[in-house]
Protein backbone atom coordinates (compact mmCIF):
# COMPACT_ATOMS: atom_id res chain seq x y z
CA UNK A 1 0.00 0.00 0.00
CA UNK A 2 2.93 2.33 -0.47
CA UNK A 3 2.85 4.88 2.31
CA UNK A 4 0.30 3.00 4.43
CA UNK A 5 0.81 -0.17 6.48
CA UNK A 6 -2.41 -1.87 7.51
CA UNK A 7 -2.76 -4.25 10.47
CA UNK A 8 -5.91 -6.07 11.45
CA UNK A 9 -6.87 -6.51 15.09
CA UNK A 10 -8.60 -9.33 16.94
CA UNK A 11 -11.88 -7.50 16.22
CA UNK A 12 -13.24 -7.76 12.67
CA UNK A 13 -13.23 -4.49 10.67
CA UNK A 14 -11.11 -2.61 13.26
CA UNK A 15 -7.74 -1.65 11.76
CA UNK A 16 -4.50 0.01 12.78
CA UNK A 17 -2.89 2.01 10.00
CA UNK A 18 0.73 3.11 10.14
CA UNK A 19 1.77 5.96 7.91
CA UNK A 20 5.20 6.43 6.39
CA UNK A 21 6.80 9.79 7.16
CA UNK A 22 9.30 11.39 4.76
CA UNK A 23 11.99 13.61 6.30
CA UNK A 24 14.38 16.11 4.74
CA UNK A 25 16.14 19.28 5.89
CA UNK A 26 12.86 21.23 5.82
CA UNK A 27 10.96 18.86 8.12
CA UNK A 28 8.64 16.02 7.18
CA UNK A 29 5.69 15.10 4.98
CA UNK A 30 3.13 12.33 5.30
CA UNK A 31 -0.14 11.30 3.72
CA UNK A 32 -2.82 10.54 6.29
CA UNK A 33 -5.57 9.34 3.95
CA UNK A 34 -5.95 8.24 0.32
CA UNK A 35 -9.44 7.22 -0.70
CA UNK A 36 -8.20 5.15 -3.66
CA UNK A 37 -5.87 3.05 -1.49
CA UNK A 38 -8.46 2.56 1.26
CA UNK A 39 -11.06 1.53 -1.34
CA UNK A 40 -8.58 -0.89 -2.94
CA UNK A 41 -8.26 -2.78 0.35
CA UNK A 42 -12.00 -2.86 0.96
CA UNK A 43 -12.38 0.12 3.27
CA UNK A 44 -14.93 2.16 1.39
CA UNK A 45 -15.57 5.16 3.57
CA UNK A 46 -16.76 8.50 2.30
CA UNK A 47 -15.61 10.88 5.01
CA UNK A 48 -17.81 13.98 5.34
CA UNK A 49 -16.53 15.72 8.48
CA UNK A 50 -13.10 16.43 9.97
CA UNK A 51 -12.81 17.14 13.71
CA UNK A 52 -9.95 18.28 15.90
CA UNK A 53 -9.68 18.45 19.68
CA UNK A 54 -7.12 19.45 22.28
CA UNK A 55 -7.10 17.87 25.73
CA UNK A 56 -4.78 17.98 28.73
CA UNK A 57 -3.14 15.05 30.50
CA UNK A 58 -5.61 12.91 32.38
CA UNK A 59 -8.62 13.79 30.24
CA UNK A 60 -10.70 10.75 29.35
CA UNK A 61 -13.32 11.17 26.62
CA UNK A 62 -15.81 8.43 25.93
CA UNK A 63 -17.05 5.95 25.31
CA UNK A 64 -19.15 7.64 22.58
CA UNK A 65 -21.28 6.60 19.61
CA UNK A 66 -24.28 7.82 17.63
CA UNK A 67 -27.40 5.66 17.84
CA UNK A 68 -29.24 6.20 14.53
CA UNK A 69 -26.42 7.80 12.54
CA UNK A 70 -23.37 5.65 13.38
CA UNK A 71 -19.99 7.04 12.41
CA UNK A 72 -16.82 5.38 11.21
CA UNK A 73 -13.82 7.35 12.47
CA UNK A 74 -10.22 7.55 11.31
CA UNK A 75 -8.34 8.69 14.43
CA UNK A 76 -4.85 10.22 14.56
CA UNK A 77 -2.78 12.32 16.92
CA UNK A 78 -1.10 15.51 15.71
CA UNK A 79 0.69 16.30 18.99
CA UNK A 80 1.09 14.25 22.13
CA UNK A 81 -0.03 10.71 22.95
CA UNK A 82 -3.32 8.97 23.72
CA UNK A 83 -4.61 5.55 24.68
CA UNK A 84 -7.31 5.12 22.02
CA UNK A 85 -10.10 2.56 22.58
CA UNK A 86 -12.83 1.02 20.43
CA UNK A 87 -15.57 -1.26 21.80
CA UNK A 88 -17.58 -3.52 19.49
CA UNK A 89 -21.31 -2.78 19.90
CA UNK A 90 -22.51 -4.89 16.96
CA UNK A 91 -24.86 -7.36 18.62
CA UNK A 92 -24.40 -9.99 15.89
CA UNK A 93 -20.61 -9.83 16.11
CA UNK A 94 -18.58 -12.64 17.66
CA UNK A 95 -16.63 -9.91 19.48
CA UNK A 96 -19.65 -7.97 20.84
CA UNK A 97 -18.62 -6.09 23.98
CA UNK A 98 -14.89 -6.65 23.40
CA UNK A 99 -12.43 -3.78 23.22
CA UNK A 100 -9.16 -2.98 21.51
CA UNK A 101 -6.75 -0.16 22.34
CA UNK A 102 -3.78 1.43 20.62
CA UNK A 103 -1.29 4.06 21.67
CA UNK A 104 -1.55 6.80 19.05
CA UNK A 105 1.09 9.50 19.03
CA UNK A 106 2.79 12.07 16.87
CA UNK A 107 5.90 9.85 16.93
CA UNK A 108 4.40 6.52 15.85
CA UNK A 109 2.07 7.87 13.11
CA UNK A 110 -0.50 5.20 13.91
CA UNK A 111 -4.14 5.72 13.07
CA UNK A 112 -7.10 3.71 14.29
CA UNK A 113 -9.92 3.06 11.84
CA UNK A 114 -13.02 2.62 14.01
CA UNK A 115 -15.94 1.27 11.95
CA UNK A 116 -19.62 2.02 12.43
CA UNK A 117 -21.20 0.15 15.32
CA UNK A 118 -18.41 0.80 17.81
CA UNK A 119 -18.13 3.00 20.89
CA UNK A 120 -14.96 5.07 20.96
CA UNK A 121 -12.96 6.88 23.62
CA UNK A 122 -9.46 7.90 24.62
CA UNK A 123 -7.30 8.95 27.55
CA UNK A 124 -4.55 11.56 27.22
CA UNK A 125 -1.14 10.28 28.32
CA UNK A 126 1.07 13.28 27.46
CA UNK A 127 0.91 16.81 28.93
CA UNK A 128 -1.63 17.56 26.21
CA UNK A 129 -2.78 15.89 23.01
CA UNK A 130 -4.18 17.27 19.82
CA UNK A 131 -6.34 14.77 17.96
CA UNK A 132 -7.65 15.00 14.40
CA UNK A 133 -10.15 12.59 12.99
CA UNK A 134 -12.39 12.00 10.02
CA UNK A 135 -16.02 10.84 10.26
CA UNK A 136 -18.15 9.25 7.56
CA UNK A 137 -21.39 10.65 9.03
CA UNK A 138 -22.20 14.11 10.35
CA UNK A 139 -22.40 14.71 14.08
CA UNK A 140 -25.99 14.78 15.36
CA UNK A 141 -26.08 16.05 18.97
CA UNK A 142 -29.56 14.64 19.58
CA UNK A 143 -28.32 11.19 18.55
CA UNK A 144 -25.49 10.85 21.09
CA UNK A 145 -25.01 7.61 22.93
CA UNK A 146 -22.44 6.49 25.43
CA UNK A 147 -21.17 3.64 27.56
CA UNK A 148 -19.60 4.06 30.98
CA UNK A 149 -15.82 4.28 30.50
CA UNK A 150 -15.08 1.89 33.37
CA UNK A 151 -17.92 -0.61 32.86
CA UNK A 152 -16.66 -3.77 34.61
CA UNK A 153 -18.43 -5.99 32.04
CA UNK A 154 -16.24 -4.52 29.29
CA UNK A 155 -13.12 -4.41 31.48
CA UNK A 156 -10.96 -1.90 29.63
CA UNK A 157 -7.49 -1.83 31.16
CA UNK A 158 -6.98 1.93 31.08
CA UNK A 159 -3.44 3.16 31.81
CA UNK A 160 -2.85 4.86 35.14
CA UNK A 161 -3.69 8.53 34.59
CA UNK A 162 -4.68 9.20 38.18
CA UNK A 163 -8.25 10.33 38.66
CA UNK A 164 -9.52 10.87 35.09
CA UNK A 165 -10.90 14.25 34.07
CA UNK A 166 -14.39 13.46 32.75
CA UNK A 167 -17.31 15.45 31.42
CA UNK A 168 -20.54 15.23 33.40
CA UNK A 169 -22.04 13.24 30.53
CA UNK A 170 -19.20 10.69 30.52
CA UNK A 171 -19.38 10.32 34.30
CA UNK A 172 -23.05 9.36 33.99
CA UNK A 173 -23.10 7.17 30.88
CA UNK A 174 -24.98 3.86 31.24
CA UNK A 175 -23.25 0.49 31.32
CA UNK A 176 -23.24 -1.75 28.25
CA UNK A 177 -26.18 -3.71 29.71
CA UNK A 178 -28.19 -0.52 30.29
CA UNK A 179 -27.35 1.35 27.05
CA UNK A 180 -29.85 1.59 24.23
CA UNK A 181 -28.55 1.03 20.70
CA UNK A 182 -29.39 -1.24 17.79
CA UNK A 183 -26.24 -2.07 15.84
CA UNK A 184 -26.32 -5.40 14.02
Amino acid sequence: MGNFYLSGTEIKDLYVIEVKRFFDTRGYFLETFREDIFTEIGMEYHFVQDNQSLSQKGVLRGLHFQKKHPQAKLMRVIRGEIFDVAVDLRRSSETFGQWHAEILSEENNRQLLVPRGFAHGFAVLSDFAEIAYKCDEYYHPEDEGGILWNDPDIGIKWPDIGSPILSEKDRNNPTLKEAKFAFS
